[in-house]
């Protein structure tokens, strides 16, 4: 019986285990610089030409995982810093071929390599290959190698390709772009699209075959990027992960509906205890048992998110301002404290419904959040993302995974390990299940909450 694509990624995977224990001596001996067309570490480096880049540098690295890609000055640690829980456990030992670059672009937030120039990329094709791909856009606004350490490591030891993006503007300036309101949210779909058709050339130039499958593993707004992606551009994809996605919807719920009641409340319920504030923030959306998150969240990410994303879909609130006042109270002119989406003119609707999500996803894709996420909670989110896809008549392509004391950033474990659980081993385990649903056609388990174990490595293992 011919082997089925996982099981013949599965088989692969065994003997790149063993060949790696047996053989990366030699691996580490090969001259970097030869091009083996015949095939070899790093074979046919000498063909990589991503189309469409202004700039590309190939290297043949000996480790393409952070174990490696740290020392040798391929990946910014800073760009994924906090974004796992310690103790996490990755593989290493994965040779291949690194290509770094950038495509057009006039914004130069960007600067890593020295190069101050957005729309930088990074890709990576193993040697041992699996026969597929993995697309990501970085979250928050970090840049692309944000993740390296939680996604870019697993699947590149799993035989996968890699390749993400800093969606074309980071940093917490990102608006700042020169493009109309909402114009640089627009242009991370464009630049995950291009990455996407680009990485399957170079993967096809190197392995003289394009990719058997090509996934999308994002979270946060990476999470965004995989449902816009699966919405808008399906033909590209076999299948995607969206881990805590962004919502945006004209109509609301959005980041600008429910942030400001956290901003506007949160100063008199740290005071005093006050219960009508704090029943407030629970009624914008922020789920009950949270509140232990909130100061952490009100420091670093409820003003700075309400601001720079307000500034991109509605820069005339707060006049020639950029990005208003941070820690404002209420009551103070251009506050966003204050600010109340549904009285602001329709531009900014519309402005939010360029970007906006609809449910109608055309390949699979499984969903993972956390009860606890203080950032983009489900009630705001993932709940409201689910109901859309089922009403898009999608739901039979969808599966939500809601898992009980998640938050948004798996680095905030360590400092509340009895309350909290990380995720990225949930998104993994997803990840698995999502490949063997459309390779293999093996149903996903069921949507549903999924308890805290009351044993185990929380760290690193999680069933669905």
């Amino acid at each position: 019986m011919p082997l089925t694509p996982t099981s013949r990624r599965r088989t692969l995977a065994l003997a790149a285990t063993l060949t790696l224990a047996l053989g990366s001596a030699l691996a580490a001996a090969t001259p970097a610089a030869a091009d083996k067309p015949h095939g070899g570490h790093c074979a046919r480096q000498s063909k990589v030409a991503v189309p469409g880049a202004e700039r590309q540098e190939v290297a043949c690295l000996d480790d393409l995982t952070t174990a490696g890609t740290v020392a040798s000055g391929h990946t910014n640690p800073n760009d994924w810093a906090g974004l796992n829980a310690p103790g996490t456990k990755n593989p290493s030992g994965v040779p291949g071929i690194q290509v770094d670059g950038y495509f057009p672009d006039t914004s130069t937030t960007n600067a890593n390599h020295g190069w101050h120039h957005d729309s930088q990329f990074v890709i990576r094709v193993p040697d041992d290959w699996n026969g597929g791909l993995v697309v990501s856009g970085a979250p928050g606004v970090r840049g692309q190698y944000a993740n390296d350490f939680i996604i870019g490591d697993w699947v590149l030891a799993k035989g996968y390709a890699f390749a993400s993006t800093d969606k074309g503007n980071t940093g917490a300036a990102f608006y700042d772009d020169g493009s109309v309101p909402g114009g640089s949210i627009a242009e991370w779909n464009a630049r995950v699209t291009q990455l996407t058709v680009a990485t399957k050339r170079v993967v096809k130039q190197v392995r003289s075959r394009a990719p058997q499958g090509t996934y999308l593993f994002g979270i946060s707004n990476g999470g965004y990027l995989t449902r816009w992606q699966l919405e808008t551009r399906p033909d590209l994809y076999d299948g995607g992960l969206d881990w805590e996605g962004t919502l945006f919807r004209a109509d609301g719920p959005n980041l600008l509906t429910y942030l400001p009641a956290a901003l506007k409340n949160y100063p008199a319920y740290a005071a005093t205890g006050d219960q009508a504030a704090h029943d407030a923030i629970i009624r914008a959306g922020f789920a009950p048992g949270s509140e232990f998150l909130w100061p952490f969240h009100e420091t670093v990410y409820w003003d700075l998110t309400q601001r720079i994303y307000r500034e991109e879909l509605d820069p005339t609130f707060d006049g020639d301002l950029k990005a208003g006042i941070p820690f404002c109270a209420g009551g103070t002119p251009s506050c966003d404290a204050d600010y109340d989406y549904a009285a602001r003119p329709a531009a900014v609707k519309q402005a939010v419904a360029s970007v906006q999500l609809t449910g109608k996803i055309g390949k699979p894709m499984l969903t993972v959040q956390g009860t606890l996420d203080t950032l983009l909670p489900p009630a705001t989110d993932a709940d409201v993302y689910d109901g859309l896809v089922d009403r898009a008549g999608s739901g039979a392509l969808h599966r939500y995974y809601s898992v009980a004391d998640g938050t948004h950033t798996d680095g905030l474990y360590a400092a509340f390990p009895d309350r909290l659980r990380p995720l990225l081993p949930c998104a993994r385990t997803a990840f698995d299940d999502l490949t063997a649903w459309v390779e293999d056609g093996l149903q996903p388990p069921a949507d549903g909450l999924r308890a805290r174990p009351a044993t185990g490595d929380l760290v690193n293992t999680c069933e669905l």
